[in-house]
């Protein structure tokens, strides 16, 4: 299984790890192992951690704290109390240990410290009144993400997913409509 990180954000990333939230939920954090594969692919967190059953259960409640701010925010909402007690805990935490070294960039530490990094990371997204949060437009996906395009008329999480998908629908529903241009003729 692969994860996807096309959020703009690594804690939308975090969010992002639970597909199809309003239809059939997919989680791709069923197991520590996955959270800990999950980190390592992520950029800028340790490249190597090691959790159990209670760190995993850390990071969902990290993970959904910061969806429903992440929501709470796109709908110009008051936060959630309990969720932001939960981010401000887990972004107490220290950070993770960065190194330069020849090789480049080197970022090692603890489940606790990835996590301390994402929880300040939403933070100062969260926080940041510029930053244009939104959620896919494709009906199925529920993921969110920061639009940094020009003028912030992203309308997907990623081409490769939605993008691909949404376009390819429009492009057959055109054809349909061509080749049966009194198919809904006479309907209201």
């Amino acid at each position: 299984m692969d994860f996807s990180f096309v959020s703009g954000d690594p804690a939308l990333d975090l969010a992002g790890t639970v597909g199809s939230r309003r239809s059939t939920p997919v989680d791709l954090l069923n197991t520590p192992s996955d959270l800990e594969r999950w980190v390592a692919s992520c950029e800028g967190l340790p490249d190597a951690v090691v959790t159990d059953p209670e760190g995993l259960a850390s990071a969902l409640s990290l993970r959904e704290a910061i969806y429903r701010l992440a929501l709470d925010r796109i709908a110009e909402r008051p936060f959630t109390p309990d969720d932001l007690a939960v981010l401000n805990t887990t972004a107490a935490g220290p950070p993770p240990t960065v190194e330069l070294g020849d090789e480049g960039v080197h970022v090692s530490g603890t489940l606790a410290q990835a996590l301390a990094q994402v929880a300040r990371g939403a933070i100062a997204l969260l926080a940041d009144p510029e930053a244009a949060l939104k959620e896919c437009g494709r009906p199925d996906c529920t993921r969110l993400y920061l639009d940094r395009s020009r003028g912030a008329r992203r309308t997907w999480c990623g081409m490769d997913e939605c993008g691909n998908r949404m376009k390819a629908a429009a492009y057959r529903a055109r054809r349909r409509a061509r080749a049966h241009p009194d198919s809904d003729a006479g309907q209201v």
